[in-house]
């Protein structure tokens, strides 16, 4: 990194901030679940988990891929001193999405029943007809999500995502859970949940970006935004599908307890992610910013993938060893029997964000849509094909075999493309000290698992013991570089600007 490069300074600096309110969110994500698992059977919490998929999926198709256009051309048009297009470019999505997702929220209200009977869940029919309203929203709460990383003012996209959505869904769930309301309980936590986000995203937007929004409206042309943002439409699809694929081949085959313990599992796994989601959102816009720099680009590409490696290990090898534990502990004994899917998950997701790092992003933001669109067709199809062909006979572990698959080999292959076409990639000298460090407290945790009985006291030990033992290991190895100092060094002020005032006191 050089002294110069203002944008690693940004995205420490932002990364820092997304990291934090990744971590409120997560720990209202966890609580949320433990609560719904504690009030309601493993079959209702299922059904809620299909219905969201088959809301999330269908919205991909509501939004078009437009919100995607907004963080790739508004940097470019702020770059160039143009903030009426920047305005121009946000109004035009907005409007767009609002219709489109209104007519598809509507189209699945009225087939509500079709979808109830395929997957043989009669009371999937109600979830869906309340849930179709999620529809139109969740379309304006992306076009607020990219808007924030497009002007790289993450800090209140956190506010938005992060604090008030699941501060708000967690304590309406509660209160209706308490009240015993079950699905429908679950249901309207969700709903008020993201309204009020975006009630306040939505003030706070027009606030913080004044320059933009009071600007002279200039309408951009339309044809750059769809061929920019129709590729990774496709690609949202499938990769939305493929995410969710997983419980739409378990609803199928068999009952809706297994698709709630597989749901567990796999938001345990992916747990690790949350170095690389913090990272991510401001990475586009630097990349995109920059594209014709390859040097500088490639800079960029090995300090991120660096730290976010840096950052998985430990969080991976601890959730892999510890899986019974935590699965016991954060949830109930009977969720255990994902503790197999966790372990598969987590060394996926390990090699797929550790030794690719934000490479996805990265080919977005120097625009190869269609490459990214190419990508997560295989994505999609080897996690169906696998996923289908071992699921009737593997169960829930066959799906996680599915994700494990397409993650792996998509990672591979993602590398292999930035290689071929850019010359970039994250492997050096540093990176390997950063990933072998990774070996010893893997070493000292697994006794730890085998030994001791207690989960309660595993699921407190374990990660001190690995976090500990890995920062010894990229000590003693000289992991630490001048550039991890200098970037380090914009953690801490970044957060404290936002914070209410003493809370890190």
């Amino acid at each position: 990194m050089t002294d110069h490069d203002e944008g690693v300074s940004t995205l420490a600096k932002q990364g820092s901030i997304t990291f934090v309110g990744n971590v409120f969110n997560g720990v209202f994500g966890f609580a949320i679940v433990m609560v719904m698992t504690r009030f309601v059977s493993p079959s209702v919490y299922g059904l809620f988990v299909l219905a969201t998929s088959v809301i999330l999926f269908t919205q991909v198709f509501a939004n078009l891929g437009l919100p995607l256009a907004i963080d790739y051309f508004v940097p470019q048009y702020l770059e160039e001193g143009e903030p009426g297009k920047a305005k121009g470019v946000i109004v035009q999505v907005t409007a767009t999405v609002l219709v489109t997702s209104s007519l598809v929220g509507l189209t699945l209200a009225v087939s509500a029943s079709y979808v109830s009977e395929f997957f043989a869940e009669p009371s999937l029919r109600i979830a869906l007809l309340l849930l179709a309203a999620a529809i139109p929203m969740l379309a304006i709460y992306n076009v607020l999500l990219t808007s924030y990383y497009s002007i790289k003012r993450l800090q209140y996209r956190v506010v938005m995502r992060d604090l008030v959505r699941p501060t708000v869904r967690f304590g309406v769930t509660l209160a209706l859970l308490l009240a015993g309301f079950g699905l429908l309980g679950l249901i309207v936590g969700y709903l008020v949940g993201l309204l009020v986000a975006i009630t306040v995203g939505a003030v706070v937007f027009v606030y913080k970006a004044w320059e933009i929004m009071a600007a002279k409206m200039e309408l951009v042309a339309p044809a750059p935004l769809v061929r920019y943002s129709v590729p990774l439409a496709m690609t949202s699809v499938v990769y939305v599908l493929m995410g969710h694929v997983d419980y739409f081949v378990l609803g199928f085959y068999l009952e809706s307890d297994d698709v709630g313990i597989y749901r567990v599992g796999y938001m345990l796994g992916s747990a690790l992610t949350i170095i690389f989601s913090s990272l991510a959102p401001v990475f586009k816009p630097l990349i995109a910013e920059t594209r014709d720099d390859t040097a500088l680009v490639e800079e960029r590409f090995r300090i991120a993938a660096r730290w976010i490696a840096g950052f998985t290990l430990p969080i991976a090898i601890t959730l892999s060893l510890g899986a019974p534990a935590y699965l016991s502990v954060l949830y109930t004994p009977q969720y255990a029997e994902a503790s197999a899917v966790v372990a598969l998950l987590s060394a996926a997701f390990l090699f797929n964000v550790t030794f690719g790092g934000p490479d996805g992003t990265l080919l977005q933001g120097m625009g190869y849509s269609r490459v990214v669109f190419a990508n997560t067709l295989v994505l999609f199809g080897a996690n169906a094909v696998v996923s289908f062909a071992l699921v009737p006979f593997f169960g829930i572990f066959g799906a996680a075999m599915g994700s494990a698959t397409a993650l792996s080999l998509v990672g591979a292959l993602t590398l292999v493309e930035l290689h071929r076409l850019d010359g970039v990639h994250p492997f050096t000298r540093d990176f390997a000290k950063v990933v072998l460090s990774g070996v010893p407290p893997l070493l000292v945790g697994a006794p730890i698992v085998l030994l001791v009985d207690s989960n309660l006291v595993v699921a407190a030990v374990l990660p001190v013991v690995v976090f500990a033992t890995y920062v010894l290991s990229l000590v003693l190895t000289d992991a630490f570089t001048d550039d991890d100092a200098r970037m380090a060094a914009e953690f801490g002020p970044s957060v404290e600007k936002w914070l209410p005032a003493g809370l890190l006191k």
